[in-house]
């Protein structure tokens, strides 16, 4: 199964750079999501791959082939890119049955009846919509129209698949549904994937890797896990929920396994420890990260190097599974969320406290 590779690769519109010398490797098999804001350049990116927008610099190839070269003036159309690509409107042609739907793009490379017959039906059987090969496109629902358009993607067998926002047009609890399943169908196959949208945890359960963008360039590449929990500046740790940020300063560092460092640092009334990508020396200024879940609720701590705020609860929204609470301590408010059943009140003092390893340093 081939891999992808983009090196150097820029797209302007006019005097906006929507894709600025972009590259990234995908490896056969992996499972990469482009993630960031609307305008950040991720579709564009994608459609590069797919080759329905022409790349202004740098170099495209899929396996070991190279579809676009700004350099050398080489570029092939979509069609002789051997990719599926799912649309966030599926582009369900609604005059066809589903049947129709998923062997259009064998008809339009003169397959076989027989071999239209069965690639089609596998396909179906693929994402569990055989028994409506029948059935007028308009009667689907949008997580059937979904399953057809993944259907329909993977029919001809392509070297690479491309989705953008593939779930947007899902509700909630559908979109969760589809997404595992989708997941569950790119590992089976080992089908190297490129998938964009703007949805965190979308990209988190999905992903085998995660690249965040924002105005055209790569901010972080990294496992979600990694991602979320050890971000490279705060603009990736911000655009993953409302996480705290902490001004504070380093008053020691020593090495810790797997070429992290931990962190003594002290803040405006208060200290205690936190983890690191790169070594500070003491004196330096550091932005601590505290996620909103790594806060717990419960007497104050001062051993271990857990950092603490005593403080007051002044807001409370229940989520169902959590709730979440603004807290002001040492003059600034916390985001903190709490598990639902928990019992709090809004007015009550209660103390914050983060362990070392749920706390994050970056420069700042």
């Amino acid at each position: 199964m081939p891999g992808v590779l983009l090196e150097g690769v820029s797209r302007r519109f006019g005097a906006v750079a929507a894709v600025d010398d972009f590259s990234l490797a995908v490896e056969p098999g992996e499972f990469v999501t482009l993630l960031g804001p609307s305008g950040c350049g991720k579709t564009t990116t994608l459609r590069m791959v797919a080759g329905l927008e022409q790349n202004d610099t740098g170099r495209i190839s899929i396996g070991d082939r190279v579809v676009s070269d700004a350099g050398a003036g080489l570029f092939l159309s979509p069609d002789r890119r051997q990719i599926g690509m799912v649309f966030q409107s599926y582009a369900i042609w609604p005059h066809m049955t589903v049947f129709d739907n998923v062997a259009y793009p064998l008809r339009i490379r003169r397959r076989s009846a027989g071999e239209i017959e069965e690639k089609v039906g596998r396909a179906l059987r693929l994402v569990e919509m055989e028994r409506f090969a029948q059935r007028p496109a308009p009667a689907l629902s949008g997580g059937q129209q979904q399953r057809v358009a993944i259907a329909r993607a993977l029919v001809f067998e392509p070297e690479v698949l491309l989705l953008d926002e593939p779930l947007s047009n899902l509700d909630a609890k559908l979109r969760t549904q589809m997404g595992d399943e989708f997941r569950s169908l790119q590992r089976r196959l080992r089908l190297t994937t490129l998938y964009v949208t703007h949805d965190q945890e979308e990209a988190m359960a999905l992903s085998d890797r995660v690249v965040v963008m924002q105005a055209g360039r790569i901010l972080q590449t990294g496992k979600p896990e990694d991602i979320y929990h050890r971000p490279a500046s705060r603009a990736v740790a911000a655009f993953f929920g409302a996480p705290n940020f902490l001004a504070c300063r380093v008053t020691a560092c020593r090495p810790v396994e797997g070429g992290r460092y931990r962190l003594d640092v002290k803040g405006e009334g208060w200290r205690g420890e936190c983890l690191a990508a790169e070594s500070f020396t003491a004196g330096d200024g550091a932005l601590m990260v505290v996620r909103p879940e790594n806060i717990a609720l419960g007497e104050a701590a001062k051993a271990n190097g857990q950092a603490w705020w005593p403080g007051r609860i002044v807001d409370s929204i229940f989520r169902g599974a959590r709730r979440s609470l603004i807290v002001e301590a040492e003059g600034r408010r916390f985001n903190v969320e709490a598990p639902a059943l928990q019992p709090v009140n809004v007015g009550e003092s209660v103390t914050l406290i983060a362990r070392a390893d749920s706390a994050w340093a970056l420069r700042p």
